[in-house]
């Protein structure tokens, strides 16, 4: 099945949800912090499937990252002086 399908099913079964809490709301009553909560899931429920059947409908095209240009040049030793060799210890020291 195709991601339009699916949804569509989705859809459909979560019309049908509704439609069972409100029957069982009219049953149980709608005071109660239980009912209402269930009220409120299935409308997030609905409202989910609906975000998610707008965000597959607009293709997604994948950015190319920005390229970045590395001269050939070396760089300029200059910005090495106060670094230490990576373990290797500082310049004109001894290992201990």
């Amino acid at each position: 099945m195709s991601v339009h399908d699916e949804l569509t099913s989705v859809q459909r079964c979560l019309e049908d949800l509704a439609r069972s809490v409100g029957r069982l709301e009219q049953q149980v009553g709608s005071g109660g912090l239980e009912m209402r909560r269930v009220r409120v899931d299935t409308n997030h429920l609905r409202e989910s499937v609906a975000l998610l059947r707008e965000a597959s409908s607009t293709p997604v095209t994948p950015k190319r990252p920005d390229l970045v240009t590395i001269p050939d040049t070396p760089y300029d030793d200059s910005l090495w002086i106060d670094t230490d060799d990576e373990g290797l210890g500082a310049r004109d020291r001894h290992a201990p």
